[in-house]
Parts: structure tokens; sequence; C-alpha cells
């Protein structure tokens, strides 16, 4: 609800020599607007109240405005440079940090090159694996380094955040979203939220629950000096931001599968995982993401009314229906399952498993325990610093193969699918594979569908292969092949993949064994 009319200091801001010699380039949403000049940038929160925020008069502005400065340093420190008014001068003019009186009041930023957001990078094709890997790092961090809060968050949090939602759809009407929908969503919500609120309350105990972004999509995210940056967090609704950590990714998570890009949210979901270990929280991811895309289906539901081109507010109409689609998707998840993938160093067999991953389970697809990744985090490294001998005797490689058979045992019991990637060279290593997905089962003990793929290439191709990586958690070399050839591998049942060819061609044959090579129809189109 728009509470004050504030077109004159719109107009103010836009007008030639405000900010910047040629008029301010203006961006819009449902709650604020930005105005660009040449070197900084300025935010306007509009005077509006809805059930979870209110800006309706200027000092609220000023306070949310004093808020988000404060919240958003923790991120972007140089980006932030601090709070402006807007000012009525005794000749009625307004003015910047005038002598004036204060009517309205902005968030001063440095302005950034607007083609570093993330949305727009994905839009290009400009993201890829490396930065999915940087970004889920980054907020695993800020994670670990976020105030844990015990007054929110739990599953009275998660009530509240799904009835402030339905408040808001509400006021809509079927002319802007499907009301049969909404029904069939808040009931399959609610459903879920009760299946996991024992869980969300035990995490808000074990300080799981902190001051997060709370706004983790493509948009706050930019590149600046060649580095991810997280902006724009949230500051105007505690109850937004103190939240599950996993509900601060889940938001990241669901961006890209909603834009087609299933593949790069696995990774960063496996990164962030690989950093911060926490797959006790995986029951709740489903609700979690289906909570993010009902939250984007009621922001873009509310951009109607701010549009008076019709193809515009058809456009926004389909997006929101777009994500209620998704939200109720997210609520019925396919089975867990199994896969190990074994191989000698060399033979594609991690590359395999990031590249299948997207395809299995529950979004955004199977969590791959990689022995190169636990190996390392078993001996407090990350995965990129290489280990000593001693990093590699018999012992730490049993230790190692116990950790990924514990994070596969823990997903599967988590109700997602799980990946087990290692070299699996020994006969009795391949056999406490399939035990444990036997021996992982539902509530009927029936386990879980196991697969095993054993990928083999010509030991020039290997040794190519070592040779040639960057940026790998793996610290096999060419010697390592060498070694790892005159093993003696016994009788290998699982099923064989020639990955001697291109990527896609092994990927093609993997997913084919699996039965998997038609959902990329579905998975990978994107919904916009």
């Amino acid at each position: 609800m728009i509470t004050t009319d504030q077109s004159a200091v719109i107009e103010f801001l836009c007008r030639p020599g405000t900010i910047c010699p040629g008029a301010a380039e203006k961006i819009e949403t449902h709650i604020s607007l930005i105005f660009l000049g040449s070197e900084r940038a300025f935010k306007l929160k509009r005077a509006v109240a809805f059930p979870y925020l209110d800006f309706s008069t200027a000092d609220k502005r000023r306070r949310a405005c004093e808020a988000e400065v404060a919240i958003n340093r923790r991120t972007a420190p140089d980006l932030y440079r601090g709070v402006a008014a807007v000012t009525r001068e005794a000749d009625g003019s307004l003015a910047v940090n005038g002598a004036g009186e204060a009517v309205d009041w902005l968030v001063e930023m440095k302005r950034f090159d607007q083609d570093g957001l993330f949305d727009r990078l994905a839009r290009r094709g400009g993201l890829n694996r490396r930065l999915m890997g940087e970004i889920a790092e980054i907020i695993a961090d800020f994670h670990a380094a976020a105030e844990p809060v015990q007054n929110f968050g739990g599953r009275d949090g998660m009530q509240a955040i799904i009835a402030g939602n339905s408040e808001v759809f509400a006021e809509f009407g079927p002319a802007v979203v499907d009301g049969d929908k909404l029904a069939r969503l808040a009931d399959a919500t609610q459903a879920a939220l009760d299946s996991v609120s024992g869980l969300l309350d035990g995490r808000r105990e074990k300080g799981f629950v902190r001051r997060c972004h709370g706004d983790l999509h493509l948009r706050n995210v930019v590149m600046i000096a060649g580095r991810p940056v997280l902006f724009d967090a949230i500051e105007f609704n505690d109850a937004i931001s103190h939240i599950d950590v996993l509900y601060d990714l889940a938001f990241l998570l669901m961006d890209l599968d909603y834009r087609g890009l299933r593949r790069l949210a696995n990774i960063a979901f496996n990164r962030y995982l690989d950093v911060t270990g926490d797959v006790a929280g995986l029951p709740a991811l489903p609700l979690f993401m289906s909570l993010r895309a009902a939250i984007r289906a009621h922001v873009v539901a509310a951009m109607v009314k701010t549009v008076e081109e019709k193809g515009a507010a058809d456009g926004l109409r389909r997006q929101a229906g777009a994500y209620l689609d998704m939200a109720l998707a997210y609520l019925t998840p396919p089975p867990p399952r199994m896969l190990a993938v074994g191989g000698l160093s060399g033979s594609g067999k991690s590359r395999m498993a990031r590249e299948l991953a997207p395809y299995m389970g529950a979004a955004p697809g199977a969590r791959v325990a990689r022995s190169d990744v636990l190996r390392k985090r078993l001996q407090g490294v990350r995965q990129l610093e290489r280990l000593g001998p001693q990093g590699y005797t018999a012992e730490m490689t049993e230790k190692t193969y116990r950790a990924v058979f514990e994070e596969v045992r823990k997903t599967l019991e988590a109700g997602h699918s799980a990946i087990a990637d290692a070299v699996f060279a020994k006969p009795r290593q391949r056999a406490a594979a399939e035990r444990l997905a036997a021996d992982t089962g539902d509530a009927t003990d029936a386990g879980v569908n196991f697969d095993g793929l054993w990928l083999e290439a010509p030991q020039e191709v290997m040794m190519e292969r070592v040779g040639s990586r960057k940026d790998n958690a793996s610290d096999a070399d060419a010697e390592i092949v060498r070694r790892q050839l005159t093993y003696d591998l016994g009788h290998i049942d699982w099923r064989v993949i020639d990955s001697s060819g291109s990527r896609k061609e092994t990927l093609a044959r993997g997913l084919r064994a699996l039965g998997l090579n038609r959902l990329g129809e579905t998975l990978f189109a994107g919904k916009k």
C-alpha cells in the first residue's frame, strides 16, 4: 500500500544535475527506486507498507536506510557510503544533504558496473563452475561469521514467513495469481513444515539460525574487482534476515534453477556443503526452496500494479505463475537414490559425478561425496591445498572412505540423493558402497536404488588429464596414475563407461546407463 506521494522527490533525483551531469538512470523494484549517476547511486525507499515491512513515514525510511548501510557493510564495505537526506530548502527547492528540513532519505552507494550483476552474467552465459564455487565459499564463510540468534527461526519463524506470504497473496486476487494453485501450495507447504518442525527447532538450538543476508538471489551478487560481492541484504524485517543458513542459501539455488541453470545450482550446493558439512539440514531444503520460489512469485505479482503497459503486466503474471509451479514441484521430490562412481585417477570419475549430480533426485540434484575433498576436510585444509605424504597413508585412506560413506549415509537418510566419488580400486570398497545403499532404508527398510559406474580411459589419456589439471582438489599426478595401473582391481561388476572421448560423449554414456538421458529437456530449460 502506497502511503505518501514521492513524485517530487523522484523527479528531482532523475533531473540532470542532481546526482550527475545528465539525467540519472532509474531502476524500480516493488519497494525501492535506484538512481544511477556516473560514479554514485542513490536508493530511495518507496513510501509503502506491506505485512512484512513498513516504510510509510520519512522517519521509518531514515531508520531503514541506516540499518541497510550497517548491515551491508558486512559483505560490501566499499560499496555502501552512507545515508543522505533529501532536504527542502528555503526557496522551496529540493537538495541532497542541503541546509533545509529533511523530507526523505537515501542510501548512498558507489556505482558499480551493472554488467557485473550475476543475473546479467546468467543471461549472457557468463556464470561458470569456478564462480559458483567461489560464491558458495564466500556464502559459507559469511554464514560462519554471522551472529547466531535464538529468538527467530525454527518452526515458528518459518510459520510466520508462510503466513506473511499468504497475506500478500490474498491482496492480489485471481486476476494476478491462480487461487486454486495457491490453495494447493498452502496445503503442501504446511504439510512440509509439519514434517520438519522438530529439525528446524533443533537447528535453531544448535546455532544454525543466524543474522543472514535474507535476499540472496542473483541480482544481489555482483563482480567487483574480479570477486563476487554480496549486497542489498534485508534490513527492514529481522524475521526475514534472521533465518536458517540453508534457507538463506536456498534463494540462490532456486534462482539458478529457475533460469535453467540447475548444473550451476548443484555446483554451488555441493561446494557449500564441502565447506560446511551441513548435510543434516537437507530434509528442510525442499521446503526452503519452495518458500523461496513462492516469495519470488509474490514479489513479481506485486510488480504487476506498478506497470501500465499490458504486455509487461501479462509477462509478470506468467512469471508469477511459473514460480508457483516451481514452489509446488519442490514439495514433491523424487525418492533418493545412490550412485557410486569409480575409476583410476584421470579417468574422469569426478567430472562424471559432478555432471550427473544435477539430474539425480531432489533439487538442486545429488550431494557428491568426493574423496579428494573429504580427505582434506579430515585434515583441516581447504580443497585446493596440496597434502604431503602423511595425507595419503593407508590409515588416512581408510578414514577417507569411511567419511565418504558417512556423508552418503547421512544424505540418503535426509531423503536426498547422493553420489560417492572415489577410486574404488578394491573389491571390498565397491561392495561396501553397495551394502550402504541396501542398508539405508526408508520407513519400509527397502533400501535405496543403487548404481555403480566404473570409468576407463587409456593410460596416455589419464596421464594427460592429471598433468593439465588446474584448481582441482585432486593431488594425483602421472606417478600416481602409473602406480594405480599396477593395482589388482578384481572383478568389476559395475557398469563400465568408456571415458576416453569428449566430456559430452562421456556424460551421455553415463546418462544412458542410469536412464537419465531425457531429464535434461525439463530440468535445464528455464522457466522464463
